[in-house]
This record gives C-alpha cells, sequence and structure tokens, in this order.
C-alpha cells in the first residue's frame, strides 16, 4: 500500500496466490498513536464529573470499579481493532453482514446522537474558555467558536496531523490531572483499600457502581478505534501485537485520568463533606473549590486541562464519527450499485471493492470524502439551534436511550462477528474475549434498561 497519508507503512508483500502476507511487527513505543485519540476521546467533562462525585460521595470505596470499567473498555476495544487488522474489513462492513437491522440502527443513533452530541461538545469546550476570559463574549459565542474551530481543523488535516494535536491535549491532561492528584495529598493506605470489590452501604449502590463502571472512556468511540486503526495505516494482521499494546496504553491512559480524579473528589470534596452538581458545571464548581484552597494559578491550571478534556473529545467525535459515517455511506452506495446491476460478477466486484474498505480508510479516500465532510457539517450547525433554543425533550429522551442502547449493541455484534465465519479462525474469540465481552453487554443492557425506565415516559407522548 502506498503511503498516501504520511502514515506508517503497512509492509506487506504478495504471495504466491496473489494476496498480502502479513509480516509481523514487534510492538513498539514508537507506533503508540489510535490509543492516544480513543482515551482522549472517551474521556470527556462529564466522565470526570462522574468520577469526582463517585469520589466525593463513597472516597476511595469505588477505585475498584473505576479500574474494572477500564478493563471491559480495553476488551472492546481491542475486539473492534482485531476485527478490522483480521478482516481487512471495516466495522461497519461487518454490521452489515448481520442484517439490515444494523444499517437502521445506525443511521437513526448517529443523526440524533450527532444533532445533540455537537451542542454538548461545543457547549461543554466553552464553559472552561469563558471562566478563563470572562469579559471577552458569552457563552453560546464560546460554543459556537469551539464548533467552528473543530469543523475547519478536522476539514482541512488528515489523521496524521489530527494525532498528533491530540497527543499533545493528552499531555496536558496528563500533567494536570497527575498534578492535582498529587496536590490534594491522596491517602494511599485508603486508595489500596479501594482495589477491594467492596459496595457502598447506600441505596441504589449496585447501579451506581455499575455506572461508574461503565462511564469510563467512551461511547461510539470505541467502535471508531478500529478507523483510527485503519487511518493510522495498520490494515493487516501484521500489526495486531501493536495495536494490542496501543490499545492498553489507551485504557491505561484513560485509568490515570479517571483515579486522578476520584483521587481529588476523595480528598478535597469528600473530606470536607463538599457536594458539586452532575455536569460540565461541576467542574467550573471545582475550579472554584481549588482557588479556594491552592491560589488562582492552581484553578487557571485546572480549567486548562478541562478544556483540553473536553476540545479533545469534540475534535475526535467530528473526526472518528465522521469517518465512520462516510464508510456507512460507502458501503450503502456500493450495495445499491450491486443491486441495480443485477450481475454475479458485478456483485463480486462490490465484494472486492468492499474488502479493502481497511485499505481505504487508510489511504484517507474516506477523509476527503463528502460524507465525510457532510456529517462533520452536521455536527457542527444544527446543534447551534440547540444551543441558542434549549434541547428539545423529547429528543433529549430519545438521545439518552440510543447512547445507552449502543454499546450492548456492540458487545453484542462483536461477540456475533468474532465467533463466526466472518472472522478468520485465528483471530476469533478465544475464552477470556468471549467472557469480557459478555460482561461488557450484560453490563450496558442493564444500564440500558435502566436508563429507559427512568425516562419520563408519561411527559414523553
Amino acid at each position: 500500500m502506498a503511503d498516501t497519508t504520511g502514515n506508517t507503512k503497512s509492509n506487506e508483500s504478495p504471495n504466491s496466490s496473489g494476496g498480502p502476507i502479513s509480516t509481523p511487527r514487534k510492538s513498539s513505543w514508537k507506533y503508540i498513536g489510535p490509543g492516544i485519540v480513543v482515551a482522549a476521546t472517551g474521556v470527556g467533562a462529564g466522565d470526570l464529573v462522574a468520577t469526582l462525585i463517585a469520589g466525593s460521595n463513597f472516597g476511595y470505596t469505588l477505585l475498584w470499579a473505576a479500574v474494572i470499567g477500564c478493563l471491559v473498555k480495553i476488551s472492546l476495544a481491542e475486539a473492534a481493532g482485531r476485527y478490522h487488522l483480521s478482516t481487512g474489513r471495516t466495522l461497519f462492513d461487518g454490521w452489515a453482514s448481520l442484517g439490515r437491522w444494523t444499517t437502521w440502527f445506525f443511521v437513526v443513533y448517529v443523526v440524533i446522537w450527532g444533532f445533540v452530541y455537537g451542542a454538548a461538545a461545543m457547549s461543554s469546550s466553552a464553559l472552561p474558555l469563558q471562566a478563563l476570559f470572562p469579559d471577552v463574549m458569552d457563552l453560546k459565542w464560546w460554543a459556537i467558536a469551539c464548533g467552528l474551530v473543530g469543523l475547519v481543523f478536522v476539514w482541512f488535516n488528515k489523521y496524521a496531523v489530527f494525532e498528533k494535536v491530540m497527543t499533545v491535549l493528552v499531555g496536558v491532561m496528563f500533567v494536570v490531572t497527575v498534578y492535582l492528584a498529587i496536590r490534594v495529598t491522596p491517602n494511599l493506605g485508603d486508595a489500596f483499600a479501594g482495589l477491594l470489590p467492596v459496595l457502598p452501604d447506600e441505596k441504589d449502590s449496585v447501579l451506581n457502581t455499575l455506572g461508574l463502571i461503565g462511564g469510563v472512556g467512551g461511547t461510539i468511540t470505541l467502535a471508531a478505534y478500529g478507523y483510527w486503526v485503519n487511518a493510522k495505516g495498520w490494515t493487516n494482521t501484521g500489526w495486531m501485537k501493536v495495536m494490542r499494546l496501543d490499545n492498553r496504553v489507551a485504557y491505561a491512559t484513560t485509568g490515570i485520568f479517571v483515579v486522578s480524579m476520584l483521587f481529588v473528589g476523595a480528598e478535597l470534596l469528600h473530606s470536607a463533606n463538599v457536594a458539586i452538581a452532575s455536569g460540565d458545571k461541576g467542574l467550573i464548581q471545582l475550579s472554584d473549590i481549588l482557588e479556594d484552597e491552592y491560589g488562582t494559578a492552581t484553578a487557571k491550571f485546572f480549567l486548562i486541562g478541562f478544556f483540553a478534556t473536553s476540545f479533545t473529545s469534540l475534535i475526535g467525535v467530528w473526526h472518528g464519527v465522521s469517518l465512520m459515517f462516510a464508510d456507512f455511506v460507502a458501503r450503502f452506495r456500493a450495495d445499491r450499485a450491486a443491486s441495480a446491476s443485477g450481475s454475479e460478477s458485478a456483485a463480486r466486484s462490490v465484494a472486492g471493492e468492499e474488502a479493502a474498505s481497511g485499505e481505504k480508510v487508510a489511504s484517507g479516500e474516506r477523509e476527503r470524502s463528502w460524507p465525510f465532510r457532510a456529517y462533520l457539517l452536521w455536527l457542527t450547525f444544527p446543534p447551534i439551534v440547540l444551543i441558542f433554543q434549549g434541547q428539545p425533550f423529547r429528543l433529549i429522551i430519545l438521545y439518552g436511550v440510543l447512547g445507552a442502547a449502543f454499546l450492548p449493541f456492540l458487545a453484542g455484534t462483536l461477540l456475533w462477528l468474532l465467533n463466526t465465519s466472518r472472522t478468520p479462525r485465528e483471530w476469533r474469540n478465544g475464552p477470556l474475549s468471549n467472557a469480557m465481552l459478555a460482561v461488557a453487554g450484560l453490563l450496558f443492557l442493564v444500564l440500558c434498561v435502566k436508563q429507559i425506565w427512568d425516562q419520563p415516559w408519561a411527559d414523553f407522548f
């Protein structure tokens, strides 16, 4: 494969039958990249607030749940990456092979989810900027500016530049969260005790614990991981060891973010019996508390980290989900062309074209396509209406339900794809992978049912 994106070459050579031979690569730190991107995108302001609240309510008791959350997400991202590398196809190709219902679910999900998420991501990125520069402009205009900057950045840059910027912002997040964890002087004895699986003696403690496990690091970005693996230039099984190291780095990094914020919640909030609001505004409250305790410099340093956390989630979704949408449109158009031709040879040609879709992602073709850019526009401009007019009640309920349903969908379909002939036998699930994906599926199914149950359906109709 020609390296047209400035990414790592795929290191293929032809075998006797004309197919590629995947030369194994040594797992090396120099290749790390997609894992940093998925860690940065998956950990948003909402994850940090949820962890802070867990620390403020329960101290170190649920530290073990945060660690398990990272392990569960490792299994999901690894499975997505393994499917891409072992088949040469993308995850949407796999979903499409399971039936039309997957296509309908994906379309409804990305349209509604993207509309609401766009407004939430822009507002989240705007909050720390308004706190840092209170007299410059209103929060709504900061939000629009963040969305437009994200749009321009992703529109005009390929994956290689995108990854470098994400790495810098992750470095900022890492320094800020670790600094705060050290600054509050954690009680290491209590922290180690928190690794024991003990439930708090509180009402709904089981559901709160499951919520913390499920909230550690990403939803649809877990599915986007395989696309970023391909965009990096990794398109065959020779990169499997590298991908697995990269994935572990991703969730080790996520774990450090989450554990650091739990330390802050346990020491700064729990010990002083201070409560903060859920949602992004809780981090603004934390900034005020940090200013009172440690001074203005620490508070501003934290706000910089807050912005890096929110903005990486914004541009990560702008890039990763747009890449998935572009792949969906390419597959849909290819299927229609095959059906219209009515000839077996044309159908085989289309199948061969789609079999190389991992290569197409690696070539940068998807990032230059009109569906990629159309979805970028969808994430940026329609949500501005929500920023000015508030978020419509029914749409928010549908957004919550679809968001809760995505991870059970991802876990279930990966189990299906990776235990059947859709995946080469050598790379199908082993007992550990099956157990982890089954646990993930059951966990997220419980959380999905709870989310649906808790919605005010009486007011919906």
